[in-house]
């Protein structure tokens, strides 16, 4: 028996950036579920149990990644999150999960820029599956 392929969950409402995700983290080895939009990912988090999870912060709602990022950790605690968004190019927001603080309230695991090179996602991923 080989490995067990870890999966990965990936929700974004932007089709294209969606499907390119899915390729990538197809690419590096990984079993892909996708959801594009938020019900739909929160009801994937009920029903499945990712190894890790890549949340768009702004879908329905500003905060849906927020709210996906608190519903997966309260079911699945040990399930690492990266919340990816492209607010600080779009509003020149920039925050982080650096603090303890910022742990509290953003329950990711890591805050990613949209546009992320496909290596650094690599490496990203790898570094929170402790591959």
């Amino acid at each position: 028996m080989g490995d067990v392929k870890k999966t990965v969950l990936i929700a974004d409402d932007d089709e294209d950036y969606l499907f390119q995700m899915k390729m990538y983290v197809e690419s590096f080895g990984f079993n892909v579920i996708t959801a594009d939009n938020q019900k739909e990912a929160e009801i994937l988090i009920q029903n499945t149990k990712p190894d890790l999870a890549i949340f768009d912060l702004m879908m329905e709602n500003d905060d849906s990644g927020f709210i996906l990022c608190y519903k997966m950790k309260r079911r699945h605690p040990k399930v690492p999150i990266i919340l990816a968004t492209a607010v600080a190019s779009e509003t020149g927001i920039s925050f982080g999960v650096d603090t303890d603080s910022d742990k509290k309230w953003i329950k990711a695991d890591l805050y990613l820029e949209k546009g992320i090179r496909k290596d650094q996602l690599h490496k990203e991923i790898n570094k929170l599956l402790k591959i």
